[in-house]
């Protein structure tokens, strides 16, 4: 993976992480396209890049991180469902994360859902977010985040949608799903370096070299990417990004029929 190759992936990693319209569906098409998506550093890249993202979290959230321990059991709380059904369901899951159609799928049906979820959740934006993420409340959403395990759901959209159902307002929902990341991603990205360096022997000068690249990349473009969703999110809501998962959905059917190359990089 060249210097290039890694910046673009983080770029798009730190846009689309924390955005309800799926980091998976956009891996597919760059790295793809960039023709490197088979390559097993790439997959490994995908993933490790994400601790860029969850330190711009903490940057930007971090008088959160220092208010108590009790902020930090609700993370664990609703963390472990995904924890518990990703370990059980792991090889199916594998085996989804092949399926591009299913990506695609996941994309479209996303899309039309956030076309009403402003209306179906209105009555939330009175609500005081401060008084809402109890411990149930937090277990719920996590509930909500397994759905993510499905390739081309989002996580960042599960989760949301999971903090709206519980009567969180937009903003408190998107925050609340910020933070649900950071135990999540950084799991996930320490057991696929974990993995990577088990069956790949470890990591040359250079593999190390681009790692640092593409998580500072992702790290600055995420905090930028943060900012900018919650200040639109909180004016306009969800609209504009159910037609835009509608229509990236739609390109990938495309692209796929067209027998164009797409492999998912997990």
């Amino acid at each position: 993976m060249s210097y290039l190759q890694a910046i673009i992936l983080a770029i798009i990693e730190g846009i689309t992480e924390f955005l309800p319209v799926s980091s998976t569906g956009h891996m597919i098409i760059g790295s793809s396209v960039m023709g490197i998506a088979q390559h097993d550093f790439t997959k490994m890249f995908t993933i490790a890049i994400q601790f860029g993202a969850i330190l711009s979290v903490f940057v930007i959230y971090w008088k959160r991180f220092f208010q108590s321990v009790d902020f930090y059991l609700k993370l664990i709380v609703a963390f472990i469902p995904a924890a518990v059904l990703g370990k059980l369901l792991n090889e199916y899951i594998d085996s989804l994360l092949e399926n591009v159609i299913a990506v695609a799928i996941s994309l479209f049906v996303g899309g039309i859902i956030l076309l009403f979820v402003d209306k179906w959740f209105q009555k939330n934006e009175n609500s005081v977010e401060e008084t809402k993420v109890d411990y149930l409340t937090a277990f719920k959403i996590g509930l909500f985040q397994c759905i993510a395990m499905i390739p081309g759901v989002s996580r960042s959209a599960a989760t949301i949608i999971g903090g709206l159902s519980q009567h969180l307002n937009r903003k408190a929902a998107a925050e609340f799903s910020f933070f649900l990341a950071v135990p999540t991603m950084l799991a996930a990205t320490v057991y696929k370096m974990y993995k990577y360096y088990k069956v790949g022997g470890g990591f040359s000068a250079d593999d190390i070299n681009v790692l640092i690249v593409g998580n500072v990349v992702a790290f600055i473009v995420a905090i930028l990417a943060i900012r900018s969703f919650i200040a639109y999110l909180s004016k306009y809501g969800f609209k504009i990004f159910g037609y835009y998962r509608i229509a990236l959905g739609l390109l990938i059917i495309v692209l796929y029929f067209l027998k164009v190359p797409l492999t998912i990089p997990a």
